[in-house]
């Protein structure tokens, strides 16, 4: 948490529900990874949080933006992004909207399959396109394996295809998965964008970009590898496999900006237990997976939490959300731990909040409304 964020909350006391984030962070984090990996360009993940405070400062620091639909095109106009600086990083996407971005001037588009090169083709023509790439995703605490991406051969067959049909066959770009605690993943998924990059420029493609996508960590409740560990990771791959010929490099961050910009501020609704002598108490809170918090699904995004008693005895507990749904539970088997004094009424705070919450809460489940949001 934040010093801004802290004097906010204190000063405030916002109603809860709601996530409060400091954009001075935001801003920080990007100087970091430009630090970090200064021969990438940045394109924020913007479906990570679009809020327009976000977008407008990460505009003013020079960001570019990986965008997931049109209307994520359109925020970042708003924002005051130029055109050219707008990644379509979604591989499936409808025919209007390849359209209305490449008449708003997007020129990159990402694919992984012929029927979508063909809609580029047709509906972006001459446009520049890269072609995701199936990549390992071991070590990432928040996996996009199998639904994006192909098989190295079909990449080949793509990218041919894409220049004979009159596009820019620009690049190729893989995805280690989210919450990526490995640096290793990036390691293995370069060595096998340079084998591609082998084989197009045999076959007469000369290729220009990498984008490495995003993934990389925030702390939770455990350590992970600094962004300084990543960016030593990633620079000594693409100088082993590339030597002096390295390309473009594009990296798509967007939990790593965010995420520990913000903080949720919560209420605990009750404290109960299910049997007279159950050591496990149920903490249910007013947010729960519906209100946002949907990367706690499998427990895989694991959140600290503080509390006003913190320090004192505690014990095991479950912690689930507000609505009549027994999906609405987010932890049960990770070993959370909270204060025995803990009570409804007291407030609690989710750290590391920044990143996806407001985007997948939903629009009034069981009449709850979605969490209010203060950008500071």
């Amino acid at each position: 948490m934040t010093p801004k964020v802290a004097q906010f909350l204190r000063e405030c006391a916002p109603a809860t529900p709601c996530l409060v984030l400091d954009v001075d962070r935001v801003a920080e984090n990007y100087a970091r990874l430009r630090a970090a990996l200064p021969l990438a360009r940045i394109y924020y993940a913007v479906k990570a949080n679009p809020a327009a405070p976000i977008l407008a400062r990460l505009t003013a620091l020079g960001s570019a933006f990986d965008a997931a639909s049109f209307e994520e095109v359109e925020a970042c106009l708003a924002a005051g992004a130029r055109p050219d600086s707008i990644s379509y990083g979604n591989t499936v996407k409808k025919a209007s909207a390849i359209a209305a971005a490449h008449r708003a001037g997007v020129t990159m588009f990402a694919f992984d399959s012929e029927p979508e090169l063909l809609k580029i083709a047709k509906h972006a023509p001459g446009a520049r396109v890269y072609c995701r790439i199936l990549v390992e995703n071991k070590g990432a605490e928040w996996p996009l394996s199998r639904k994006f991406g192909c098989e190295l051969d079909m990449a080949r067959e793509l990218m041919v295809k894409a220049g004979e049909l009159g596009l820019d066959p620009y690049g190729i770009s893989f995805h280690v998965g989210s919450q990526q605690t490995s640096t290793a993943a990036y390691e293995g998924a370069i060595a096998r964008v340079a084998m591609l990059f082998t084989d197009l420029k045999e076959a007469g493609v000369k290729l220009r970009m990498v984008n490495l996508g995003g993934g990389y960590p925030v702390r939770y409740r455990q350590e992970v590898p600094g962004i300084d560990d990543f960016g030593a990771a990633i620079m000594g791959a693409m100088t082993q496999h590339f030597g002096n010929d390295l390309p473009e490099m594009v990296i798509e961050p967007g939990r790593f900006l965010v995420g520990d910009a913000g903080v949720v501020s919560s209420e605990v609704v009750l404290v109960s237990r299910k049997g007279k002598d159950d050591p496990v108490r149920w903490v249910y809170l007013d947010i729960g997976r519906f209100g946002g918090l949907a990367e706690t699904e499998g427990e895989a995004i694991r959140y600290a939490i503080r509390t006003p008693h913190d320090g004192g005895a505690d014990g095991p507990v479950t912690i689930a959300g507000p609505t009549c749904d027994s999906a609405d539970t987010l932890y049960e088997k990770s070993n959370y731990r909270l204060p025995l004094a803990l009570r409804d009424g007291d407030r609690v705070e989710l750290l590391a909040t920044g990143a996806y919450v407001t985007t997948y809460a939903s629009q009034g489940f069981n009449g709850f409304q979605p969490l209010a949001e203060h950008y500071i």
